[in-house]
């Protein structure tokens, strides 16, 4: 059992480990105050931070990718909500096909999924449409929503609502004081897992995005093909810190296990 349990934590750390170096690698080069990096480090630097700010074509693509990402995370709880609600409360023909309906973009390629909107925009001539792209993000990231939301409501206690009821509540105060509260975990890690997911899509992104709607992934690709320095990093480690945050945020206010794994 000891053997086990070792071999069980040597995995576990190789495990974090291999996660964690690139991480700190990029984090590394990013308070580099070289155009290398030099391990040991001598010093650090915030250089490369300030000269984000002389590159605004990075300020308005990260204001472009926080924007489409909380409009098109709402519109997917929007649709996701009431159909995760309808699927795991009732039993209806065609419910099978509707649940595997909403799962299907996970299991198509991103790249497939580029030219795909890419062919069905220019056929309606609505290429570069910032409303499109937020259409086309919100396909891709309702999965998320999804899942978390019904796996939110397969584990409700309906019996809850029952006595709600008998005690003459409506159907809306129920919902509002009851059910909303009882899910809300689900919704909130659906959703911040649906930002997150739209801030950071790439392969898609290329082939729907215009001049003008250009995101913060999209902007970096483009940067990285014409440059190396250690900007890119700190970029990636803003991202990294901003993630992080809100990751952090949500552990402390509903607890990371009761989100994502559905523990109480």
């Amino acid at each position: 059992m000891r053997k086990n349990g070792f071999i069980a934590l040597t995995f576990h750390t190789l495990v974090i480990l291999f996660v964690l170096a690139p991480l700190v690698i990029v984090v590394l080069v990013a308070f580099t105050p070289e155009q290398t990096l030099t391990l040991p480090t001598r010093a650090l630097s915030l250089r490369w931070f300030r000269a984000i700010l002389d590159y605004p074509d990075f300020i308005s693509a990260f204001a472009n990718s926080l924007k489409l990402a909380f409009l098109s995370a709402t519109l997917s709880l929007a649709i996701a909500l009431p159909a995760a609600l309808a699927i795991g409360r009732e039993r209806f023909p065609g419910r099978a096909f509707l649940t595997g309906l909403f799962l299907s973009p996970l299991v198509i390629p991103s790249l497939v999924l580029g030219i795909a909107f890419l062919r069905f925009f220019a056929m309606i001539g609505a290429t570069g449409s910032f409303a499109w792209l937020v259409a086309a993000h919100m396909i891709v990231i309702t999965p998320f929503v999804m899942r978390l939301v019904l796996a939110s409501v397969s584990g409700f206690d309906r019996s809850v609502e029952h006595a709600a009821q008998s005690l003459g509540a409506g159907r809306w105060t129920t919902f509002r004081r009851i059910t909303l509260p009882i899910i809300l975990p689900g919704i909130t890690g659906g959703w911040l897992l649906a930002f997150i997911n739209s801030f950071d899509e790439l392969t898609m992104s290329i082939f729907v995005t215009s001049p003008q709607t250009v995101t913060l992934p999209v902007r970096m690709y483009m940067y990285a093909t014409e440059s190396l320095d250690p900007m890119m990093a700190s970029v990636s480690a803003l991202v990294i810190f901003i993630t992080a945050a809100a990751m952090l945020l949500l552990d402390r206010v509903y607890g990371l296990n009761r989100v994502l794994v559905g523990s109480h």
